[in-house]
């Protein structure tokens, strides 16, 4: 009988390790205690609107493959800009692909040479180039004209500051404004488009109104804005003014655990199975070495 290959006690501890990171891993900012405010949408909208027209500074970042870039390279053509973080559960992974959607859309009626597209990931150092290149890869996202960029994590503050993106740990990871910010080719916020799903239109015509050089839309009002945001990891309720907390992610977390709790349980299972064997072997050893040799058989006259 050949017995089962188990992993030895080292190999086993660092299978565990890799699946409790994989669980785990993405959700540092959960640890933040209950009692941690949370985002306040009104606010976080007033910051948004607040930096409409105004210059973003000229930071360095780093793309997919860890090279610098400086976010004035895109100057001359429209920009979108959205802030994401790769470990993010849902909602991230859900908006970009609603972008790449949108994109793939404008694509019909537009050239996408004529404007650019950059995720800045804004959970460092969780957020390196490689994490930001296996987060593009797992969305599918190979547009000429879209990159993912890592700020240095002393910028994060003033870069989103800069583009209005006001954010707050919280149990499920960020609370934060679904927002992509469409930057004019001189630099200037010149609109914010907000919300969780993106049609074409919604991000085509602003593009369309910088290449006419159509001036700066009106202010929208944040009133009406603050009924159709929603932040992450809470749906935002307009019949009682509250938030209430999607319980996806616990359901997701749960059945991690669970994955976990059965790794460990036939890992356990293994390791008791082979060391049965190997006594059962041993014993056999013992008694077949201990057992008296049959006569041999008498020579022939």
């Amino acid at each position: 009988m050949k017995a089962h290959a188990v992993p030895s006690g080292r190999g086993f501890v660092t299978l565990l390790a890799i699946s409790l990171a994989c669980l785990f891993g993405s959700a540092r900012a959960d640890d933040a205690p209950a009692s941690r405010a949370t985002l306040d949408p009104g606010e976080a909208l007033r910051i948004s609107q607040g930096v409409v027209g105004k210059k973003i500074g000229d930071y360095t970042l780093l793309d997919r493959e860890g090279k610098p870039v400086r976010l004035a390279d895109y100057r001359g053509k429209p920009l979108l800009v959205n802030f994401m973080y790769t470990g993010c559960f849902q909602v991230c992974p859900t908006s970009t692909r609603a972008i790449a959607a949108a994109i793939d859309g404008m694509g019909r009626s537009m050239d996408p040479r004529q404007y650019n597209i950059v995720s800045i990931g804004f959970n460092l150092p969780a957020d390196s180039p490689p994490s930001m290149k296996a987060f593009a890869a797992q969305q599918r996202i190979n547009f000429a004209n879209w990159e993912f960029l890592s700020p240095h994590a002393s910028a994060v503050e003033a870069l989103t500051r800069d583009f209005g993106f006001a954010y707050t740990p919280s149990q499920s990871g960020f609370d934060h404004l679904l927002q992509v910010t469409v930057v004019d080719g001189e630099g200037r916020i010149y609109r914010q488009v907000y919300g969780e799903n993106f049609s074409a239109d919604q991000l085509a015509e602003p593009i369309r109104q910088l290449l006419r050089n159509e001036p700066l839309p009106q202010q929208l009002d944040l009133a009406d804005l603050v009924d159709r945001v929603r932040i992450l990891c809470s749906i935002y309720d307009p019949a009682t003014g509250e938030y209430r907390v999607s319980y996806a992610l616990a359901f997701e977390i749960a059945g991690g655990v669970t994955f976990v709790i059965a790794m460990i349980w036939f890992f356990i299972g293994e390791l008791l199975a082979n060391r049965r064997l190997r006594r059962a072997k041993s014993a056999a050893t013992r008694i077949a070495g201990s057992a008296p040799l049959p006569p041999r058989a008498s020579a022939e006259r």
